[in-house]
């Protein structure tokens, strides 16, 4: 009784070894196929991180942002100058330190220093709105043309921007790869000009 009972803790000891190494070796298969995207599969990239790493970004990007945040400011220093001149003129009329004729003509000038502000800012605001279009414009490009080189073979049947996916394996993410392949272009086509 006590050798059928030992064969059976052997035997039940050497099925869970073989069904542990079984499952080892599945498991091992499992994650070397999700380290790569095979042919076929739907793929993701993170465009906004593509985006705010590439090369274009920190170089250009990051100047016409600059750029911009500075002429923002120069707009509301401006209008603040010419709120408080405006204020300071309205109190200077009603405590009686300035005549009516006074008043009325230096808000004459006020106005027409506001106008030519106006129209300057506007002029500026235009100028930038046109940079950043361009500047976003080349991004979407490089973007498109990268993404298609590494796509040139077909072996993804699609490629979807990541913000829109809710949950994804880590081995579908080909950021990494776009990003890689946005820097070359950029640097390829800087070396074109």
């Amino acid at each position: 009784m006590k050798k059928i009972l030992f064969a059976a803790m052997l035997l039940a000891a050497f099925v869970g070894c073989k069904n542990a190494e079984k499952n080892a070796a599945e498991v091992a298969e499992t994650e070397a196929v999700e380290t790569e995207a095979v042919v076929g599969d739907v793929v993701y990239v993170q465009v906004e991180s593509v985006l705010a790493e590439s090369d274009i970004f920190k170089s250009e990007g990051v100047a016409l942002r600059d750029k911009t945040e500075k002429a923002q400011k120069s707009w509301a220093s401006k209008e603040q100058k010419l709120q408080n001149e405006m204020i300071a003129l309205q109190e200077k009329y009603q405590k009686g330190l300035i005549t009516t004729r006074d008043a009325q003509q230096k808000e004459a000038d006020l106005q027409k220093r506001a106008a030519s502000y106006q129209e300057s800012a506007q002029k500026e605001a235009k100028q930038l709105e046109e940079e950043n279009v361009v500047f976003t414009n080349r991004m979407n490009d490089l973007l498109a043309r990268a993404i298609a080189d590494i796509n040139a073979d077909g072996r993804y049947k699609m490629i979807v921007n990541a913000s829109a996916l809710l949950d994804a394996a880590d081995n579908l993410d080909i950021t990494s790869a776009v990003l890689a392949k946005v820097n070359e272009l950029y640097k390829a086509d800087k070396e074109a000009k």
